[in-house]
């Protein structure tokens, strides 16, 4: 059970107008319990030059994560135009006295007029993280030059187990799910920095990898390298799954670390693999590798986009649900064009070869 904690900041004048929002959502069913599972008011405090006084209350409430959702989105329609309104949400390791299964079931249950968002964290939240996520940090740099440098000494050694090391280092999951977060949004701003984070990311790892290629001896024959050059269905599959564990991981709320993972195997290596017979002068070989990481790349953002829809995942208002709605539809059918596309170049190419 993941739980919140929702802080609302609001004018004293308003405490009974938030107590009467949140009690209408019962009177529909006629019930008489409270849609959270703990209450409080607390009197903020002022300082010295109002002599201790203020005209604000603090109010705090304890929800099940998959239920903030709605909460904040009636808030938010209320009092987001009254001065000093703010909302936080804080995530809870336990909450005590335990919390009776009667309270999971008061708490948690649905309401005519609202959506369903059982099982996943609310908007705002999943928001907050997937925007830092898609800037671009030192640290995101560092991690990218050396996952780029792991992968490429462990793909010229014919390595397993130092390719998984890179794999676990790549910080190849959050940008991408920011991408798919804004595509289902239709937030051009979260898209924008997504798209410049992930393709320093992608320029980084192919400058390494090519000089790498140059520098060093690379055998096209190794298995870790001739496995990448080409595009099969279970590739799709793995991109596929690997991107809706990634969205399903950051709306769940679980640890994302090897996950991240998962996406890392289906970004990394191909990239890697395409540099380094670039600059081995392979370039039939590296345009293969290359078409299978736009094919992996495309799957990760495809996937997490219709996990993200299926969750109910859009903009609070009709009228930017409406915009984002057309985005995604264009956005869904370019990625999906452009990865047909792209199995049929390499379909044919495989014919070709076989022919010859």
């Amino acid at each position: 059970m993941i739980l919140r904690l929702i802080e609302i900041n609001l004018p004293k004048n308003k405490q009974q107008a938030l107590e009467e929002l949140i009690s209408s959502r019962k009177e529909v069913l006629d019930l008489t319990i409270q849609p959270a599972i703990g209450f409080w008011r607390i009197p903020v405090q002022g300082d010295w030059k109002t002599r201790f006084s203020t005209d604000k209350i603090l109010i705090r409430m304890l929800v099940l994560a998959e239920e903030s959702q709605n909460l904040l989105d009636l808030m938010e329609e209320a009092f987001s135009e009254e001065d000093g309104f703010r909302i936080n949400i804080f995530a809870l390791e336990a909450s005590f006295p335990s919390i009776s299964e009667e309270d999971k079931l008061e708490a948690g249950l649905s309401y005519e007029g609202e959506k369903n968002h059982k099982g996943r964290v609310s908007r705002e939240e999943l928001y907050n993280e997937l925007e830092k996520g898609a800037k671009i940090t030192n640290f995101y740099v560092s991690m990218i030059i050396l996952s780029s440098i792991v992968a490429a000494i462990g793909v010229l050694n014919n390595s397993v187990a130092v390719i998984i090391g890179a794999m676990v280092i790549a910080p190849m999951l959050t940008p991408n799910v920011s991408l798919s977060l804004a595509t289902a949004l239709g937030d051009l701003p979260l898209a924008k920095n997504a798209l410049k984070t992930i393709f320093l990311g992608i320029s980084i790892a192919i400058v390494l990898s090519v000089t790498l290629g140059f520098l060093l001896p690379v055998d096209p024959s190794l298995q870790e390298i001739s496995s990448r050059t080409s595009l099969g269905l279970m590739d799709i599959v793995l991109a596929l799954a690997s991107g809706a564990a990634g969205a399903l991981s950051f709306t769940s709320a679980i640890p994302v670390v090897l996950i991240g993972v998962a996406v890392a195997v289906a970004l990394m290596p191909p990239l890697v693999v395409f540099g380094l017979l670039l600059g081995a002068g392979c370039y039939s070989l590296a345009l293969g590798a290359f078409f299978l990481f736009l094919a992996n790349l495309i799957s990760v953002n495809l996937a997490g986009v219709a996990i993200f829809l299926a969750q109910g995942i859009e903009p609070r208002t009709w009228w930017d649900a409406k915009k984002a709605k057309k985005a995604t539809v264009l956005a869904i059918v370019g990625w999906t064009m452009l990865l047909a596309i792209l199995i049929v170049i390499l379909f044919f190419g495989d014919l070709q070869i076989l022919k010859l």
